[in-house]
């Protein structure tokens, strides 16, 4: 069995019990809501619910990462990680959106709470977020789909910790407003970590660098394999969060031209062991590229009829 089969059965196996304890934590905040008249508590059932629908579809999206490439997708399903990820963050925008709408209506009217059946219900719920969150944690650093869900469940936590003192706090006080102070507190919550997920899944689509990657530094290593004299039209992205490609165009020596292979795959070694890029394509002999650009701009061209298309494409890359 690889490594990345079992990594993926890990993560499945973390879901799955996360996905039942969100389950169990929905159903008791929601009914827990209704019957304490917390909108704090409600909230976080709302929020609860989110989550449960974020975890089903990051399951959902490693289940669809493992279906193979075909001639009409040739990077097989990946992708529909990162669309995961994007959804989630969405989803959870707009629920912030909604309990801050709510949580304005309560602090112009106020209303009782059951504090102490509020503190109860909202404290099973913490212990069921920490217990999901410590199956997520694993996985979350080097994976944005996981991490995703990992914000979802944490978020829940930090809300079900606010709403535990808010009940505290009420149950000797009374100061019912706090009910829905609370519940703007767990919408900064969420907005933070929605806007986090929204801006790594959106760099990821519009094919940007990875994060942990300095182009720099990827130049300055390729140069310095022996028989290399310069790179060109270096691209680098992430297919996913844990898949990351390259390509580029390499002027190999003359005097080094027969050991072309040798080097291509000298410079496949190092990306992967110094970068984690493990999809390299490299093009050698580059003699179209003497002069070009370390970075390539890219432009649009009028779409020719398929059989010139099939006679010049492969000249394409070449025009500047």
């Amino acid at each position: 069995m690889s490594d990345g089969h079992q990594i993926d059965q890990s993560i499945s196996r973390g879901f799955g019990i996360a996905i039942a304890l969100t389950a169990v934590t929905l159903v008791a905040e929601v009914l827990g809501g209704f019957w304490t008249n917390s909108l704090a508590l409600l909230s976080d059932a709302a929020h609860v619910f989110m989550d449960l629908f974020a975890l089903v579809l990051s399951l959902a999206a490693i289940r669809l990462a493992r279906f193979p490439a075909t001639d009409t997708r040739t990077y097989g399903w990946h992708r529909a990680e990162i669309i995961a990820s994007l959804i989630n963050g969405s989803t959870l925008l707009l629920i912030a959106f909604g309990i801050l709408h709510e949580a304005w209506g309560r602090m112009l009217h106020p209303e009782a709470v059951k504090s102490k059946e509020m503190f109860i219900i909202a404290s099973i719920g913490l212990v069921m977020n920490l217990i999901a969150a410590s199956r997520l944690h694993q996985h979350s650093h080097d994976d944005l789909n996981v991490r995703s869900a990992f914000l979802h469940v944490v978020g829940d936590a930090i809300a079900s910790v606010g709403v535990i003192i808010g009940g505290i706090i009420m149950l000797y006080t009374e100061w019912y407003v706090l009910d829905a102070l609370v519940s703007v507190g767990i919408v900064l919550v969420i907005g933070f970590g929605a806007v986090r997920i929204l801006r790594e899944a959106l760099h990821i689509l519009l094919e940007g660098v990875p994060k942990h990657i300095d182009l720099e530094q990827v130049v300055t290593k390729m140069r310095a394999v022996e028989g290399v004299n310069d790179v060109h039209h270096l691209h680098v992205w992430s297919i996913c969060s844990h898949i990351s490609a390259l390509s580029a165009h390499i002027d190999i020596d003359p005097e080094f031209r027969l050991r072309q292979g040798e080097i291509v795959g000298e410079i496949e070694e190092m990306l992967d062991h110094d970068f984690h890029i493990t999809h390299s394509t490299l093009q050698g002999e580059c003699s179209h590229c003497l002069t070009g650009p370390v970075i390539q701009q890219l432009k649009h061209r009028p779409r020719r009829s398929s059989l010139c298309s099939h006679d010049h494409g492969g000249h394409d890359h070449h025009q500047h």
